[in-house]
């Protein structure tokens, strides 16, 4: 095997690392009422598309589904948030989302599907 075939793949995760990396630093430089309120509109994201992919009645289902979405997204803040604290968030997100459903007929309609 001749390591030069896979230069490509090495250069394409040196690029993954360094791009992670920065992400990281600015999110750190960011004060932290701009953090809270980034990760709070990435909640919202979160909820809206566990509510396509799993529809209603499957609150635990969709908890969950969120809950793993964040710790990929952010692993160092879900190693430090409780996951009581994470699920107050998830509930606020929710209630948001109902009111933007309420008066957003196009999202009502990507969300349920029709």
């Amino acid at each position: 095997m001749n390591i030069l075939q896979y230069w490509p793949v090495f250069v394409a995760f040196i690029c993954g690392v360094g791009v992670t990396i920065i992400f990281a630093i600015q999110f750190s430089k960011e004060p932290t009422d701009r953090k809270i309120q980034m990760i709070k509109e990435w909640l919202l994201f979160a909820v809206i598309q566990a509510e396509k992919e799993l529809g209603g009645g499957t609150g635990q289902l969709k908890l969950r589904y969120v809950w793993d979405m964040f710790i990929k997204t952010f692993p160092a803040i879900a190693s430090v948030i409780s996951f009581e604290m994470f699920s107050a968030l998830v509930d606020d997100a929710l209630e948001q989302m109902r009111k933007i459903l309420e008066s957003n007929k196009a999202l009502a309609n990507y969300v349920e599907g029709e």
